[in-house]
C-alpha cells in the first residue's frame, strides 16, 4: 500500500506538522526533508519503530542510526557527557551537515547505538527540519530515506519509488541540497577522530586528523 504524501504549504507548516505528529505517535514511520536527502523518522525512544525502520531498509543490525536534534542544548538528553572539544565543534558547525558521535546515555535504545556504546547527533541546517523537530517536540531518527545500498534519495517522489509502500508518511519538503552526505566524527573519547568524511572536509574540521572506521550512520 503506497504511503501518504503531504506537500508543504509554506504559510501553514503546521498542518502537515501535526499529520506527521499523529503518525510518529502512533508508532509510525515518515520520510522527510533535511539539508542534505530525505531521512526516515521514527521515534527513537520507541523500539518497536526504531525495529521497523531497520526493516524498511534492509539495515543490519550491528549499523547505528543517527539522530536529528532541533537545538545543540538536546545534546544531553542522548550523550553521557560532552567535553570541551565536542562543545567547539557544535558551536562552529552546528546546524549544519556535521554529525557527532557521543557515548551514548544509559536509557539510549541499544537498537541506536547497534551495541557501540555511542549515538550520533546533528543539528540539521535546514531551518524546515528544525521547524519540524521544534514542532514534534522529540529528536528523529535521521537515517536516509532508502534501502540500504540504494542512491540516497531528494525528493519525495524519489523516497516514494524506494521505499513508498514500507512507510506511512511521506512529507514533500520540495528537493533538498543533496550533494555529500553528512561528515562524522568521533568525539565520545575526547580528542575528534573522522569517521566518515562528508560535506564538511577534514581539515575543516580538525587540522592533522587522521580516518577512522566505524559502521556508517547514514
Amino acid at each position: 500500500m503506497a504511503a501518504e504524501m503531504i506537500k508543504i504549504d509554506p504559510e501553514h507548516r503546521e498542518r502537515a506538522f501535526s499529520r506527521c505528529k499523529d503518525v510518529i505517535s502512533r508508532g509510525g514511520v515518515i520520510a522527510y526533508p533535511t539539508d542534505t536527502f530525505y531521512g526516515l523518522g521514527a521515534d527513537p525512544k520507541d523500539p518497536v519503530a526504531v525495529k521497523r525502520l531497520y526493516e524498511i531498509k534492509g539495515r543490519k543490525a550491528d549499523q547505528p542510526i543517527l539522530l536529528l536534534i532541533n537545538k545543540a542544548e538536546d545534546v544531553k538528553k542522548w550523550a553521557a557527557e560532552i567535553n570541551p572539544e565536542s562543545e567547539n565543534l557544535m558551536k562552529k558547525f552546528w546546524p549544519g551537515p556535521l554529525t557527532l558521535v557521543f557515548k551514548a546515555g544509559a536509557d539510549v535504545l541499544r537498537e541506536l547505538t547497534a551495541g557501540t556504546g555511542t549515538i550520533g547527533l546533528r543539528v540539521p541546517g535546514s531551518e524546515l527540519t528544525r521547524s519540524l523537530l521544534d514542532f514534534l517536540g522529540i529528536a528523529l531518527t535521521g537515517t536516509s530515506a532508502n534501502v540500504s545500498g540504494r542512491p540516497n534519495p531528494q525528493t519525495a517522489d524519489e523516497v516514494a519509488a524506494s521505499v513508498g509502500d514500507k512507510v506511512d508518511l511521506i512529507l514533500d519538503g520540495g528537493r533538498t541540497a543533496g550533494g555529500k552526505a553528512s561528515t562524522v566524527v568521533d568525539v565520545s573519547a575526547g580528542q575528534p577522530r573522522l569517521l566518515r568524511d562528508g560535506a564538511f572536509p577534514l581539515q575543516d574540521v580538525r587540522p592533522g586528523g587522521c580516518n577512522g572506521n566505524t559502521p556508517s550512520r547514514k
